[in-house]
Formats: structure tokens, C-alpha cells, sequence
């Protein structure tokens, strides 16, 4: 009788396979599929994993309610354990509580600015960079499910990941371990499946705390030392263990930069960009679940691969330097949003906090709130986390001689900004913020590329208005600036949000004048603030 097994909507079933017939080498010997039909009886080829020894395991989540079929494809067709084997399984509602299954797969909206699930609601990317969260040095499990349950608690949404063949170090670096070693043995001979049976442990708990994983196949100076056909191999392996969950693609990182020490940047430069698009498709031929891709950039995304079409969305990464690199990223956001084939834009690296001993809060909170009213996501770092020193071990230097800096996670992780861009993603939650569009007309002086810190406004026109002020305001003297563009007979509801801390200070509404404009007013704390103005309805 065939096999018959039942899984909820969107959920990973996982189930396995196991050869009598000996192989010399299976991981590399042997492939494996299982196509799948679904009830309206459209068929995908899921790709299954080499577990090691003779077995291989499948991993799917079904999309529709109903009966699935589904038959073994092996490229050993003489092996009857593997090839032509066949089944059922039943899906059924999902009955839990996680929201990243309850609300199906992430898509790109077809406003084509932001991400949503696929019930259609806004999905807020708010990440944070864990490159090296997959290693030993983030301890499993006590350490790893402390640091998501405190990412969760703050608002987090997303954690950015790297899957096995990271930034930062030359190939085979011990640093790179988890508790069975290396992803690949050595010589790149074939895949270490315990890797990622740990790596899996990790994976799955990001799911469970509800955080999506943005899972970076590797640094992308390592294409160079794979090779074309075991880079596929290496995302094949991926898509087959993660693709069944509600993950998102990032090809690689720093797409276009070679190896801090090549002797011929030059060659992989090209060659990088080329192979990456060239992976790019094969991504999207192999995933059965079409989840969406990009690639992390040395500027932007679309900068780094041959046809940006073959980008989902768009990563962009626009510097360390603290506020000497605010003209830069505003400058990109700005051409990330106004590129075409449009796409949303997330800001996906900028200004580590503490990293080089600079970049602390208030840059924090400048570079969301910039970030986000110029109309991308937004994904934060913290120095000492992405690398993930150890008080007792800290990361030590990169492959050109010296160190990021030395804070160990277990204090990166309380650094104030993360907690304070959170409560920035928590407050503008309260609104349809995925229709915010920005607005300097709205305020005198509005920033510019030339003048990036100044006021930035977004909002809907009629409903609600936002200004984020990065400089103080003054209280001497008279201020000239005020705000614009407001709508004659309209009353607005008016206060101060503290960026810092979340408390809202109430003013008096807020009427335009006979030209539509308004006095700015006035806060009684020189920092930054957010102003917003609400419209009561007449």
C-alpha cells in the first residue's frame, strides 16, 4: 500500500529514504527528487537531501488543502529503494499559533514596494545580522534561543544568516565550525551532513520564534574556490533542507567584492557577478516553493548580478563610517526606490552599532528612521554579533590583519539602538505603513542627497503625517520652519513620538493656516523626534 501521511497547511513534512544498494560515494553518486502533485494537479519537483550513509530525506509543505501525490525520481533508476516509490499525503488547515505559517508564504506585493504574506498582509522587514549565528560560538541551544527570544521581544522580524561558508575568514578557519564541523569536507570532497543537521536545530528555532530566516548561501568569494557545479550542489543541499520552511534567498554576500587577499580582483569580480546570476536561475529552476531571492551587496543588489530580474528584491549596503556615510545612504535608498523593474528595497547593511567605536544609538535611530520614510526596509547590526566574539574568545582579525572590535555578543545584544529601532517599528505598525510614501514638500528645508541631515516627512495624504527630525530643535529665537501642503478645514490630531523611549508628548491640533501651512512646533528636549499628525475625521 502507499504511503499516507498528513501535515497541516504551509508546515514542513518530513520524511525519508534508504538504500540496500551500497554506493562509493552516495552524496556525490546519487540524486534524488520527489514529485509532488497537488490537487488542482499542478506537480513540483522537490528536491531531498543526502543525510548521509544511504539515506535521503524530503522535505515539503504543501500550499493547498487536499490530497497530494507524489512519486520518487532518483538517477539511479535500477535502485528500487530509491526510484519510482510511491505515495500520499493529506493537508489539512493549519491550526496553530505561528503567524509565518498561519498567513502562507511571503511574496512580493503587487504595488511591487514591500513584501506581504500571501493573505495579502504587510509583512514589516525589520533583521538583524547574525553572518555567523550557525557556528559553535553562539552556543546551542541555550545561547542561540536567548538571543531570538530577546530579537522577538524587541520586534524583530528577520534574522540574516549565513549558511556554513562565511565572510571574514579563508576557507576551512576554524572559526567557521559548529559542533561537527565544516560544511563541506575537505578539498570540497563532498557535504558534511552533520553540519547542517545542527544547522537545522538553529534554523527550526528561528521558525518556531517566529523570526524569518534570510539564509545567505555563502560569503561570494567562495564561488571562486567551489567552482560552478559544487556552488550548485551546495544550494541544492539548502533549498532541500530550508526551502520547506518560510525562509527567504540570499544568493550570497557582498556579491561583486573577490577575496580581501586576490591576486586578481579584477577576474572575480567578473566572475562573480556572472556566476551569481547564473546560481540565481538555478535558485529559482530548483526551489519548488519559490521563495524570494535576492543577493547582499558591495552597494546594490542589482549592482551585483548581470539581469536584475532575476532579484526578487533589492539588498542594499551603504557603510560603516557613522555619520560620514549618511550622504551615501540616503543617496542609494533614494535610487533603490526609484529603480526599475521596481522591487522593494531593504537597506540590508549599514553603521554596525559600536563597530570601529562609533555608530552608536542616535546614528541607530537615524539610519531606520531615514531608512524607512524614504520607503525601504530596514536590517540592523550590531558589532560583536554578527561575528560573535566571546568575552572568553573574541572573533580576532580579519584576513587583513585587524579586528572589527572586540564586544562581546552577550553585551552587543543590550546596545540601546536595537531596542530603540524596535519600538520605531512597533510605533508606525499602528498604521498602514506599507502605503506611507514620502513627502518633503510636506517641511520647509527637507533633507537631500547634499543635506541629508535635516527633516524627512512621509505619510498619507488626508490620514497621517510623519516627520523625523535628526537634529534638535531649538528653542531660542524664532524658527522659521513650517509644515506644509496641509489640507484647508482639516483638524489633526498632533504629537511628539520619542524615538528613544516611545513616550508621546500631546500638543494642541493642528489647523492650517489660509496658505495650508502650520507652525512647527517647538519640543521642550533638544534630540531627535518624530512628529506626527493624525487626521480626525470632520
Amino acid at each position: 500500500m502507499p504511503a499516507h501521511r498528513v501535515a497541516m497547511l504551509h508546515v514542513p513534512l518530513e520524511w525519508g529514504f534508504t538504500s540496500a544498494k551500497p554506493y562509493k560515494d552516495p552524496g556525490n553518486e546519487v540524486t534524488l527528487d520527489v514529485a509532488v502533485t497537488a490537487p488542482d494537479g499542478a506537480t513540483a519537483v522537490v528536491p531531498c537531501f543526502w543525510a548521509g550513509g544511504l539515506e535521503w530525506r524530503v522535505r515539503y509543505a504543501a500550499r493547498q488543502i487536499g490530497v497530494h501525490t507524489w512519486r520518487t525520481i532518483c538517477s539511479d533508476t535500477s535502485n528500487p529503494d530509491l526510484h519510482g516509490i510511491e505515495g500520499t499525503l493529506e493537508a489539512i488547515p493549519y491550526q496553530g499559533t505561528n503567524m509565518l505559517y498561519a498567513r502562507g508564504a511571503l511574496q512580493v506585493a503587487p504595488a511591487k514596494n514591500y513584501i506581504q504574506f500571501s493573505d495579502g498582509t504587510p509583512f514589516f522587514w525589520l533583521a538583524d545580522t547574525w553572518w555567523m549565528g550557525l557556528t559553535k560560538r553562539l552556543a546551542w541551544p541555550d545561547e542561540f534561543q536567548l538571543l531570538a527570544a530577546d530579537r522577538v521581544s524587541k520586534g524583530f522580524s528577520v534574522v540574516q544568516i549565513v549558511a556554513g561558508l562565511y565572510p571574514d575568514m579563508p576557507a576551512y578557519d576554524e572559526r567557521g565550525f559548529n559542533e561537527a564541523g565544516h560544511p563541506w569536507e575537505p578539498d570540497y570532497a563532498r557535504l558534511n551532513p552533520r553540519y547542517f543537521d545542527m544547522a537545522d536545530l538553529r534554523i527550526q528555532q528561528l521558525v518556531r520564534s517566529g523570526l524569518v530566516p534570510c539564509i545567505v548561501g555563502c560569503w561570494a568569494y567562495h564561488l571562486p574556490w567551489l567552482g560552478m557545479e559544487k556552488m550548485k550542489l551546495h544550494w541544492r543541499n539548502i533549498i532541500a533542507r530550508w526551502g520547506a520552511y518560510p525562509v527567504v534567498w540570499c544568493l550570497a554576500g557582498e556579491g561583486a567584492m573577490p577575496y580581501y587577499n586576490s591576486s586578481d580582483k579584477d577576474a572575480d569580480r567578473a566572475l562573480q557577478v556572472h556566476g551569481w546570476t547564473e546560481i540565481a536561475r538555478y535558485v529559482r529552476q530548483t526551489d519548488p516553493n519559490h521563495r524570494l531571492i535576492t543577493i547582499h551587496p558591495t552597494d546594490s543588489g542589482r549592482n551585483n548580478v548581470e539581469d536584475p530580474a532575476v532579484l526578487d528584491f533589492d539588498f542594499l549596503q551603504t557603510g560603516h563610517g557613522g555619520w560620514d556615510s549618511v550622504p551615501n545612504i540616503v543617496k542609494k535608498v533614494r535610487e533603490g526606490v526609484a529603480a526599475e523593474p521596481k522591487m522593494p528595497v531593504i537597506n540590508s547593511e549599514v553603521n554596525y552599532e559600536g563597530i570601529l567605536e562609533a555608530s552608536r544609538e542616535e546614528v541607530q535611530r537615524f539610519d531606520f528612521w531615514a531608512t524607512v520614510l524614504l520607503g525601504a526596509g530596514f536590517t540592523y547590526g550590531a558589532n560583536g554579533i554578527w561575528q560573535l566574539n566571546r568575552a572568553e574568545r573574541p572573533y580576532g582579525p580579519s584576513p587583513h590583519g585587524a579586528s572589527w572590535g572586540d564586544t562581546p555578543w552577550t553585551e552587543a545584544y543590550r546596545l540601546p539602538g536595537g531596542a530603540q529601532i524596535g519600538l520605531g517599528k512597533k510605533f508606525l505598525e499602528r498604521y498602514p505603513w506599507w502605503e506611507f510614501v514620502a513627502h518633503p514638500e510636506w517641511i520647509d528645508d527637507a533633507a537631500t542627497n547634499d543635506k541629508p541631515i535635516a527633516p524627512y516627512a512621509a505619510g498619507i495624504p488626508g490620514q497621517v503625517r510623519l516627520y523625523y527630525f535628526p537634529r534638535p530643535i531649538f528653542p531660542w529665537g524664532s524658527n522659521p520652519t513650517r509644515l506644509r501642503g496641509l489640507e484647508q478645514g482639516a483638524v489633526y490630531r498632533t504629537f511628539w513620538f520619542n524615538p528613544k523611549n516611545a513616550a508621546e508628548v500631546n500638543l494642541p491640533n493642528t489647523i492650517a493656516e489660509a496658505d495650508g501651512s502650520a507652525a512647527l512646533p517647538i519640543p521642550t528636549v533638544m534630540q531627535d523626534w518624530l512628529l506626527v499628525l493624525e487626521r480626525i475625521p470632520a
